[in-house]
């Protein structure tokens, strides 16, 4: 791979060497079971980790980080256990329209979820409230190890800032669609490569470094991927 190419996915795949050097393996997602991954990419929706983390330590003290657990809980008893997250009212109807899903169609099994097929399943996954894109993506790979990419605010501004996509991406469905071909392009040079570890290791990286660096105020002098920044405003500059 050319270490000059102006390829937007190439210098995608560039970059995330680059994080790799500057922060290695991160090993997400920060949960010991498929179940908590999946509370936890719906309690992150609009809210910081740490409180997510107050909601789980909730419902692990509750007995209620699984299946069963969740099954048995009344909603008014899940929304006081999550309500450290926010949107509880929300939130709340929507694990347990995923529970209930989980039980009509497949026997309450996450095993079973999990072999359907990407993109039905992503689809099934739309279709319940509470679950967007984002959500919809971080369960398929997190939880179900399903190949998929997730594009996130970190990666987003990334993009937008080292002007990867033209026109940049925009904060719809098909901003973020057009974010998940890019990565999945970015990563195409490797036909042999274990995917889901890819994906799982590129998301973990992006938010290192939008957490780090990439900020609504970003600090792109010390940022692993300034390089790349300079680079790109010298061809913007060139055109």
């Amino acid at each position: 791979m050319s270490r000059h190419s102006t390829d937007p996915a190439r210098r995608l795949r560039r970059m995330h060497d680059e994080l790799e050097r500057a922060y290695g393996p991160q090993r997400w997602w920060p949960a010991e079971t498929p179940i908590e991954v999946i509370l936890g990419a719906y309690l992150t929706q609009n809210t910081s980790w740490k409180a997510v983390e107050v909601s789980l330590a909730n419902l692990r003290n509750a007995g209620a980080l699984n299946v069963e657990g969740l099954r048995a809980l009344s909603i008014e008893h899940l929304r006081d256990l999550i309500r450290p997250s926010g949107f509880y009212t929300r939130k709340a109807p929507a694990i347990k329209a995923f529970i209930a899903m989980l039980d009509a169609e497949f026997g309450g099994s996450l095993d079973k979820l999990g072999d359907t097929p990407t993109a039905a399943l992503r689809d099934r996954l739309l279709a319940l409230p509470g679950v967007g894109t984002e959500t919809a993506d971080a369960i398929l790979l997190y939880a179900l190890g399903h190949p998929v990419p997730v594009a996130d605010e970190y990666l987003r501004r990334i993009a937008v800032r080292h002007g990867l996509l033209d026109p940049a991406p925009g904060k719809n469905r098909k901003g973020y669609e057009a974010l998940v071909q890019l990565t999945r392009s970015a990563f195409a040079f490797d036909p042999d490569a274990n995917y889901a570890q890819l994906f799982n290791d590129f998301h973990a990286l992006t938010v290192a470094v939008g957490k780090a660096y990439c900020r609504k105020t970003p600090d792109c002098a010390h940022c692993p991927l300034a390089a790349d920044l300079q680079m790109s405003r010298k061809e913007q500059k060139k055109a």
